[in-house]
């Protein structure tokens, strides 16, 4: 029954997609749909006992893959073919100077430079719809990146969700401001990783979906938080709770619109740079 009624109202969600108007970051309830909750797991890639475990649960999470990662395209790859929806994980300029490894986007770039490494990245994960940033807390306040940034993603089907990293960011902004779907991290699960914490968020979360519709909670491959939601997420259907991917809370949140018009924008091939990968 708990898997019947989740799948039933992700077909509901997942018509959606053209035409990205600008969204709002607290969204109404729409009128006949169970509050709704989309789970982001970042920072995919690099453990494959963690990624598999998610992977593998019912309920549809959005996975959130670094770029050439050691088990990246093997995991991207089996995320979609167990119907989870697959972005990718752009490392992004922090204010405290952590390396980001392959694929990183830093404020002393320039324009060239930065648009091939986001192209390529997105080249390098398999089946990617979106993309969130990972760190990000200095290149999200830096509005002419993040336009350029913004500008190679309009050539693709592809959405954006701001992890809002640091409070004076600026990437939700840039993107809606050229038009693309664009949403908002409104919890993090696991920033403390002890179950009582994670419990806590996502209660948080529940209490934000049922307040205004939907609401998205961003978390990472840590076996607390992957304990804990093989737990909860099952229980959620008895609380009238659904779940639904990013481009399902797009949906929601857009009248059940298409995102893109079909051939609208350039398809993605998938090439994995080997001289990248760990």
């Amino acid at each position: 029954m708990r898997l019947r009624t989740t799948v039933k109202a992700l077909a509901l969600l997942l018509v959606a997609t053209p035409g990205a108007a600008e969204p709002t970051e607290e969204a109404p309830a729409v009128e006949g749909l169970q509050p709704t909750i989309a789970i982001i797991i970042d920072d995919m890639g690099a453990n494959a006992f963690e990624g598999r475990r998610l992977i593998n649960m019912e309920q549809p999470l959005t996975l959130a893959f670094l770029p050439y990662r050691r088990h990246t395209t093997e995991l991207a790859t089996l995320a979609h073919r167990n119907h989870k929806e697959v972005m990718l994980h752009a490392p992004m300029d922090n204010t405290r100077s952590i390396g980001l490894g392959a694929g990183g986007l830093t404020a002393d770039m320039d324009k060239p430079t930065l648009t091939n490494t986001l192209r390529r990245a997105l080249h390098a994960i398999p089946h990617v719809q979106g993309v969130n940033n990972h760190m990000g807390s200095l290149l999200t306040q830096l509005p002419q990146p993040m336009g350029w940034v913004m500008e190679e993603l309009d050539h693709y089907p592809l959405y954006f969700v701001d992890s809002r990293t640091i409070a004076t960011t600026v990437a939700g902004q840039v993107a809606a401001d050229r038009n693309i779907p664009s949403l908002t991290r409104d919890v993090f699960l696991d920033h403390e990783q002890t179950e009582e914490f994670v419990h806590q968020q996502f209660q948080q979360l529940i209490r934000k979906a049922r307040q205004n519709g939907t609401a998205i909670a961003i978390g990472h491959p840590h076996t607390v938080t992957v304990d804990y939601l093989e737990k909860a997420l099952p229980e959620l259907d008895e609380q009238g709770i659904s779940v639904a991917t990013v481009s399902g809370i797009w949906a929601i949140r857009n009248g059940n619109r298409r995102m893109f018009a079909e051939g609208e924008k350039r398809e993605i091939v998938t090439t994995v740079a080997r001289s990248h990968r760990d």
